[in-house]
């Protein structure tokens, strides 16, 4: 009959929740870099997909490390990936060496310097 209403024990349709990793099919916790980019407070606003971009550049980055290191262990013949052979295949890859390198920034000549502002106003600050 058209109009009549379902009693309450009957159960209903409900589609199951999928969580934002298994939407953006990630293994990565996207909900956790959420959480922690808020919790850092790295910026005052964040983007919905900056959590999900994230967490993708840093499981792309973990399956190439880890794929480094399995070649590296299986050259040594040995079947468990240790430290030694994620530092082995860090150092021989070059531009992960690169990312991963200690080195402060270097001030270059050609970038902008930030302006002292004075409180005095925008006229004060010309005479700086």
């Amino acid at each position: 009959m058209p109009g009549r209403r379902r009693p309450w024990h009957y159960p209903r349709h409900r589609r199951h929740s999928l969580s934002r990793s298994m939407r953006a099919e990630l293994q990565f916790p996207v909900s956790r870099v959420d959480r922690l980019l808020r919790e850092g407070r790295y910026a005052q606003r964040l983007s919905s997909s900056t959590p999900i971009f994230l967490t993708g550049v840093l499981e792309y980055l973990t399956a190439n490390i880890l794929e480094l290191a399995g070649q590296e262990a299986c050259n040594n013949n040995k079947i468990r990936i240790t430290p030694e052979h994620v530092q082995r295949a860090l150092d021989n890859h070059q531009h992960l060496s690169r990312l991963f390198e200690d080195s402060a920034c270097p001030q270059v000549e050609g970038m902008p310097q930030p302006r002292k502002w004075c409180c005095l106003g925008p006229r004060a600050n010309s005479l700086i």
